[in-house]
Protein backbone atom coordinates (compact mmCIF):
# COMPACT_ATOMS: atom_id res chain seq x y z
CA UNK A 1 0.00 0.00 0.00
CA UNK A 2 1.52 3.41 -0.97
CA UNK A 3 1.43 6.54 1.07
CA UNK A 4 -1.30 8.27 -0.95
CA UNK A 5 -3.72 4.56 -0.09
CA UNK A 6 -3.10 4.76 3.42
CA UNK A 7 -4.13 8.38 3.55
CA UNK A 8 -7.34 7.51 1.46
CA UNK A 9 -8.21 4.67 4.05
CA UNK A 10 -7.54 6.40 7.26
CA UNK A 11 -8.62 9.83 6.94
CA UNK A 12 -6.62 11.50 9.38
CA UNK A 13 -2.98 13.56 8.61
CA UNK A 14 0.30 14.38 10.10
CA UNK A 15 0.63 14.83 13.53
CA UNK A 16 -2.50 12.43 13.69
CA UNK A 17 -1.20 9.62 10.99
CA UNK A 18 0.07 7.21 13.71
CA UNK A 19 0.98 4.11 10.83
CA UNK A 20 4.11 4.61 8.76
CA UNK A 21 3.75 1.61 6.64
CA UNK A 22 1.15 -1.23 5.95
CA UNK A 23 2.89 -4.30 5.70
CA UNK A 24 -0.36 -7.05 5.21
CA UNK A 25 -3.76 -6.17 4.56
CA UNK A 26 -5.92 -9.24 4.05
CA UNK A 27 -9.00 -11.17 5.10
CA UNK A 28 -9.88 -10.58 8.97
CA UNK A 29 -5.97 -9.20 9.45
CA UNK A 30 -4.07 -5.79 9.64
CA UNK A 31 -0.47 -4.95 10.22
CA UNK A 32 1.09 -2.17 9.74
CA UNK A 33 4.41 -0.42 10.73
CA UNK A 34 5.19 3.29 12.91
CA UNK A 35 8.62 4.02 13.51
CA UNK A 36 9.04 6.12 16.48
CA UNK A 37 11.23 9.20 16.01
CA UNK A 38 12.25 11.99 18.91
CA UNK A 39 10.86 14.36 16.53
CA UNK A 40 7.04 13.56 17.50
CA UNK A 41 5.67 16.36 18.72
CA UNK A 42 4.02 14.91 21.58
CA UNK A 43 7.56 13.97 23.07
CA UNK A 44 7.96 17.92 23.67
CA UNK A 45 5.53 17.89 26.16
CA UNK A 46 5.15 14.75 27.36
CA UNK A 47 7.50 13.99 30.22
CA UNK A 48 10.25 16.81 30.23
CA UNK A 49 14.13 16.10 31.38
CA UNK A 50 15.63 14.02 33.12
CA UNK A 51 12.62 11.61 32.36
CA UNK A 52 13.33 9.78 29.55
CA UNK A 53 11.03 10.18 26.29
CA UNK A 54 8.15 8.11 26.43
CA UNK A 55 5.17 7.79 24.12
CA UNK A 56 1.74 8.57 25.44
CA UNK A 57 -0.52 5.11 25.75
CA UNK A 58 -3.33 7.59 23.93
CA UNK A 59 -0.91 7.89 21.00
CA UNK A 60 -0.57 4.42 21.56
CA UNK A 61 -4.23 3.04 21.49
CA UNK A 62 -4.63 5.71 18.14
CA UNK A 63 -2.25 3.95 16.45
CA UNK A 64 -4.10 0.81 16.98
CA UNK A 65 -7.14 2.16 16.38
CA UNK A 66 -6.05 3.30 13.07
CA UNK A 67 -4.39 -0.37 12.49
CA UNK A 68 -8.13 -1.61 13.11
CA UNK A 69 -9.40 1.06 10.88
CA UNK A 70 -7.96 -1.08 8.14
CA UNK A 71 -9.82 -3.97 8.22
CA UNK A 72 -12.52 -1.61 7.02
CA UNK A 73 -12.93 -1.57 3.07
CA UNK A 74 -10.71 1.76 1.74
CA UNK A 75 -13.04 4.81 1.48
CA UNK A 76 -15.17 3.52 4.71
CA UNK A 77 -15.05 5.94 7.52
CA UNK A 78 -15.42 4.90 11.09
CA UNK A 79 -15.17 6.78 14.24
CA UNK A 80 -13.72 5.19 17.51
CA UNK A 81 -16.56 3.86 19.56
CA UNK A 82 -14.54 2.22 22.58
CA UNK A 83 -11.59 0.89 23.84
CA UNK A 84 -11.54 -2.10 25.91
CA UNK A 85 -9.01 -3.98 28.37
CA UNK A 86 -6.38 -2.25 27.49
CA UNK A 87 -3.29 -2.92 28.53
CA UNK A 88 0.35 -1.13 28.64
CA UNK A 89 3.03 -3.60 29.10
CA UNK A 90 6.24 -1.56 28.50
CA UNK A 91 7.46 1.70 27.67
CA UNK A 92 7.67 3.37 23.88
CA UNK A 93 10.67 5.34 23.33
CA UNK A 94 12.19 7.23 20.10
CA UNK A 95 13.98 4.85 18.03
CA UNK A 96 11.22 1.88 18.87
CA UNK A 97 9.63 0.56 15.85
CA UNK A 98 5.90 -0.23 16.68
CA UNK A 99 3.95 -3.02 14.83
CA UNK A 100 0.24 -3.38 15.17
CA UNK A 101 -1.48 -6.27 14.21
CA UNK A 102 -5.80 -5.91 14.14
CA UNK A 103 -7.28 -8.75 13.90
CA UNK A 104 -11.63 -9.07 13.28
CA UNK A 105 -12.97 -10.11 16.89
CA UNK A 106 -16.68 -9.72 15.42
CA UNK A 107 -18.15 -7.87 13.17
CA UNK A 108 -21.87 -6.47 13.17
CA UNK A 109 -23.57 -4.12 10.71
CA UNK A 110 -21.94 -0.98 10.97
CA UNK A 111 -19.77 -2.19 14.41
CA UNK A 112 -16.80 -3.45 13.86
CA UNK A 113 -14.36 -5.37 16.79
CA UNK A 114 -10.79 -5.78 16.38
CA UNK A 115 -8.14 -7.24 18.91
CA UNK A 116 -4.93 -5.22 18.52
CA UNK A 117 -1.65 -6.11 20.06
CA UNK A 118 1.01 -3.28 19.44
CA UNK A 119 4.95 -4.81 19.56
CA UNK A 120 7.95 -3.61 19.78
CA UNK A 121 11.40 -6.49 18.62
CA UNK A 122 8.80 -9.16 19.13
CA UNK A 123 7.58 -7.66 22.32
CA UNK A 124 4.20 -6.98 23.74
CA UNK A 125 3.73 -3.10 24.07
CA UNK A 126 0.21 -2.81 24.27
CA UNK A 127 -2.88 -4.31 23.64
CA UNK A 128 -6.71 -3.87 23.90
CA UNK A 129 -10.02 -4.39 22.24
CA UNK A 130 -10.82 -1.89 20.12
CA UNK A 131 -14.61 -0.91 18.64
CA UNK A 132 -15.27 1.25 16.14
CA UNK A 133 -18.49 2.50 14.40
CA UNK A 134 -18.78 2.76 10.51
CA UNK A 135 -20.37 6.25 9.40
CA UNK A 136 -22.54 5.60 6.39
CA UNK A 137 -23.63 9.25 5.83
CA UNK A 138 -20.39 10.90 5.68
CA UNK A 139 -19.56 11.92 2.05
CA UNK A 140 -16.15 12.49 0.40
CA UNK A 141 -16.52 16.22 1.05
CA UNK A 142 -17.57 15.47 4.92
CA UNK A 143 -14.34 13.86 5.94
CA UNK A 144 -12.72 14.89 9.03
CA UNK A 145 -9.71 16.56 7.74
CA UNK A 146 -7.04 17.62 10.03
Amino acid sequence: MTLEELKRSVPVGYPYLLIDRVLERGEGQAVARKCVTVNEPYFQGHFRPPFPSIMPGTMILEGMAQTAGLLLESGKLAVLGAVERARFHRPVVPGDVLIFTAVVARRRGPVLKAEVRAEVEGELAAEALITLVVREDVGEDRRVRS
